[in-house]
């Protein structure tokens, strides 16, 4: 078969890709706080997403027969929540936790940079802000990230409240509003059911009725998080919305 006869064939891919995923390109590449990098991606105009949504980004081509063969497919896609869009200039930020076990994820976004294409899948999620007559948010570096865009899309006459871990002073993130949360630190202990986090919600001075609680990070210690907010404060557990991101040993839980 010659190259022409090839070319329909590529083509048809392209617009099926086309179909069920958004293609973008890498505008900007910068270190962020601690082990954070913020990669921005440009020509994505027009996305229907909710603060706290994310994408799934194909760190490897999954169209590519050497892909599957290699057996690679299982880690083509990185989950990742969603810093900021602007709709205005079809840009949205991500905001990339540096791992030191260095994956594909971790790879990806080591070695991106500016106009290199991203495919992705259109945002997702229903981990998202609800009417309240207050907010509290809980969780480590990996939680911020949501966090941030939920904070920013936050009525100001509507209370926040909250505690936000990191390993160290130097790994918060630019959160909006963040005079108003709890900063913690863990320092070397493991995010992974992390005492620090649910010692720091149970100090949290709250108005006597429930409000909405965001709980996301660890899958540990989002579930010790809920559990006090639910058994020892006597919350709905309607009230607690709750978001394991990861936990040692397991795989796909975004």
């Amino acid at each position: 078969m010659s190259v022409e006869e090839r070319a329909p064939a590529r083509g048809v891919r392209g617009r099926l890709l086309d179909l069920m995923f958004v293609r973008g390109r890498v505008e900007d590449t910068r270190p962020g706080p601690g082990r954070m990098r913020w990669i921005r991606i440009g020509g994505v105009p027009g996305l229907d997403w909710t603060p706290g949504q994310q994408v799934r980004v194909h760190v490897a081509d999954i169209t590519s027969a050497r892909t599957w063969v290699s057996g690679a497919v299982r880690n083509a896609l990185r989950t990742y929540s969603v810093w900021e869009y602007d709709a205005s200039a079809g840009a949205m930020e991500l905001c990339v936790l540096d791992h030191e076990a260095g994956g594909p994820g971790t790879r990806w976004a080591r070695d991106a940079r500016p106009g290199q294409e991203v495919v992705f899948g259109r945002p997702e999620g229903t981990f998202g802000l609800r009417p309240a007559a207050y907010h509290v948010f809980a969780g480590e570096e990996t939680a911020s990230v949501p966090f941030g865009a939920m904070l920013r899309a936050a009525p100001g006459d509507e209370p926040v409240h909250g505690v936000i871990e990191t390993a160290r002073p130097e790994d918060r993130l630019p959160l909006p509003r963040s005079g108003e949360l709890t900063w913690c630190d863990r320092g070397d202990a493991s995010a992974a059911g992390s005492g620090t986090l649910v010692d720091a919600v149970r100090g949290l001075i709250l108005p006597a009725e429930p409000g909405i609680a965001y709980v996301a990070g660890e899958a540990r210690t989002v579930q010790a998080v809920r559990a006090h907010l639910v058994q020892d404060r006597g919350w709905p557990r309607r009230s607690v919305l709750v978001k394991p991101f990861w936990t040692p040993g397991k795989r796909g839980m975004e």
